[in-house]
């Protein structure tokens, strides 16, 4: 099962707030959840993230994927810098250059299509006239 870590929408019409769910990926936007995270009020001045670092931590170690605007804040509450500090740095990846690509072939030059419709019928025709040439010719014997 994927776990995401998203916004679930709650409040008023036309006056958001937001909980910060960890929800299996095939679940509905304001669907079934698994645990709240943390919460988010964008209309207050100045917004307002409250969010649970402890349980945030252990759903990005157990492999759930924030989306954008969650991974944004995880930042702003400081959770994220946890989450990156404990976690092991990729090794870069080296280039292997010994296999190089194939070559791509040019490709082959087509003649236009009503010039070879035309030497077909021309070698069609001078095909059928030597034949009849020879067999019209009389027998003498």
């Amino acid at each position: 099962m994927a776990v995401k870590l998203r916004l679930m929408r709650m409040g008023k019409k036309k006056q958001p707030t937001y909980r910060i769910v960890a929800a299996d990926s095939r679940s509905p936007r304001d669907g079934r959840f698994i645990e709240v995270v943390g919460t988010y009020a964008p209309r207050s001045e100045p917004s307002a993230v409250s969010v649970d670092k402890d349980k945030a931590l252990a759903w990005l170690t157990k492999g759930a994927q924030p989306t954008e605007t969650v991974r944004k804040l995880l930042v702003i509450s400081g959770a994220w810098d946890e989450f990156a500090a404990t976690r092991p740095a990729k090794p870069a990846r080296a280039r292997d250059r010994s296999k190089k690509a194939p070559a791509k072939k040019a490709p082959a030059k087509k003649a236009p299509a009503k010039a070879s419709v035309a030497a077909a019928k021309k070698a069609a025709a001078t095909a059928t006239a030597a034949p009849t040439g020879a067999a019209t010719a009389p027998a003498s014997e």
